[in-house]
């Protein structure tokens, strides 16, 4: 079923205190912040929003998860209701929708409740994201106005990873982890007030809004994820579990349908027609699976086994945060001479240098021995990685596409680091399960009867036997998390066979580079 809306196309219309571009990029690089934001800022504050509200292991990366998967599920019906709506209208809609859900995730009482509202945050997320993207064409002048505009979006989005983690351990550190959402209502309602006060409304087209394929896509994707988590606590062979696959084969399967017959599908299939691109999707996919994966364990690993403050935590991961703005501006400067090929191969190497040294972590690594090494290769690989295969998937595509290219690569992203991580999570349940008996029996055979009763009452082992669980688990998800690296490597080895970039896209890189 596609959805159409009926309004004529409408005439775009100017900011009510006129034209002031360094305010109107200011507001539009500000939500883009956030959004990015949020997807790092609530990874420090893990650990004490499992304690705060019960989360066990497994279902806490649903945290993530039901961020990442609202929102990319829903990132192209975001952009599609902005060219249709008027993209101004559209964006104050999703940094309102955002800002409430924040507030609410940040008064959360319960777990069902915090997963809500982080579901209605990634519904916001969706919205505000792609419209602030687009309102640079709209707001600035092409050429070399409009390219510094893009400039200045991209590293906000770049260094957002970067600014979650330390704002995130600095408000968990000072205030409470309810302040890692309670940050972006005063944001929020700033943008949503500068708006149309300093951005420009874009004109309105009729068009159709994919309803049924952006539905079928989020629930299949969710249901697909939800089967892999609580496979990691009840087995491959309970009913709710072998129905939450069932579920998710159905409707994955009805989505593809959908979009062959589809007059305007939110992801045109033709697109996947293109080898290079395909091979830029999957490579992303593989690479996210890693990232949000590193992202979550060594979190826990610092704050659980380590011992770090939250504050703590968010300065061990800017190295990595620096290793990728580094990297991706040395690889949007030189990939012009190089092509995006090299950049892809040593990039997805690296990543997989990063895994297999990561599989070596155990209860007496330290931070440098451990953690230090394998993050800084994990940040160089995927700042090598980033921009070249945006340019990859973007080269030789339709204009009236690009958007529909772009939206999709971040979609991708989006999805591979939910299945990734749900897929590493169900890996590290089983392993923290069989590490769980053999740590109670060697725990039993030297408690003493009051220890044994607390143990059997409580059903939580004292350390260190409860750490060497932890770090067992994390190892085994590490050990799988090197299929998706070697998938990386295989796919920009094999698949991609882009070794120079199109003449537009040079020109594109090198405003990029100058800028």
């Amino acid at each position: 079923m596609a959805t159409s809306h009926t309004l004529a196309e409408a005439a775009p219309t100017t900011a009510r205190r006129g034209q002031r571009p360094g305010v109107a990029l200011t507001v539009i690089a500000a939500t883009q912040l956030m959004v990015v934001l949020d997807i790092t800022i609530v990874n420090i504050a893990l650990p004490h929003i499992q304690h705060a509200l019960e989360f066990n292991t497994t279902d806490l990366s649903w945290v993530i998860n039901a961020y990442t998967l609202t929102f990319g599920g829903l990132l192209l019906l975001g952009g599609r209701a902005g060219d249709i709506l008027g993209r101004r209208r559209v964006f104050v809609a999703g940094v309102l929708v955002f800002s409430l859900a924040s507030l609410l995730g940040g008064v959360a009482q319960s777990s069902a409740w915090l997963l809500a509202a982080r579901s209605l945050q990634g519904l916001g997320g969706a919205i505000a994201s792609p419209t602030a993207l687009a309102l640079i064409t709209t707001n600035f002048r092409e050429g070399p106005e409009r390219n510094r505009a893009f400039g200045v979006y991209s590293a906000v989005a770049g260094a957002g990873g970067a600014v979650g983690l330390l704002l995130g351990g600095m408000l968990t550190s000072w205030l409470s982890w309810r302040w890692v959402l309670f940050v972006n209502v005063p944001i929020g309602i700033a943008i949503a007030l500068l708006a149309p006060l300093y951005i420009n409304e874009s004109e309105r087209h009729p068009g159709r809004f994919d309803l049924l394929g952006a539905c079928t896509a989020t629930a299949g994707m969710v249901s697909l994820v939800y089967g892999f988590i609580r496979t990691a606590e009840h087995g491959w062979t309970d009913p709710v579990t072998l129905t939450a696959f069932g579920l998710a084969v159905a409707l994955l399967v009805a989505f593809l349908v959908n979009e062959r017959r589809a007059p305007q599908p939110i992801t045109p299939l033709h697109l996947f027609r293109d080898r290079n691109r395909s091979g830029a999707y999957g490579l992303m996919f593989c690479v996210a699976a890693t990232m949000f994966s590193v992202f979550f364990f060594i979190t826990l690993f610092v704050q659980e086994i380590l011992g770090f403050s939250p504050l703590r935590a968010g300065f061990a991961f800017l190295p990595i945060s620096l290793a990728i703005i580094a990297a991706a501006q040395f690889a949007a400067r030189t990939q012009v001479r190089f092509g995006p090929k090299p950049f892809l191969v040593v990039g997805s190497l690296l990543v997989l240098g990063g895994v297999i040294w990561a599989t070596r972590i155990g209860i007496d690594s330290t931070y440098v021995g451990g953690v230090l090494g394998p993050t800084l290769l994990f940040g160089l690989g995927m700042g090598s990685i980033f921009v070249p295969a945006t340019l990859t998937a973007v080269s030789r595509v339709a204009p009236h596409e690009t958007g529909a290219v772009t939206g999709t690569l971040n979609t991708t992203q989006q999805a591979g680091g939910s299945l990734g991580l749900s897929i590493l999570v169900t890996v590290f349940g089983t392993a923290s399960r069989a590490e769980t008996r053999q740590q109670v029996r060697a725990f039993l055979q030297q408690a003493t009867p009051q220890q044994a009763a607390q143990v059997r009452a409580t059903g939580r082992l004292p350390a260190p036997h409860s750490s060497q669980v932890l770090v067992h688990g994390i190892a085994g998800a590490f050990q799988v998390g090197l299929v998706f690296a070697a998938l990386a490597v295989t796919i920009a080895v094999f698949v991609i066979k882009a070794d120079r970039l199109p003449s537009v896209l040079r020109g594109a890189a090198l405003d990029r580079s100058s800028g």
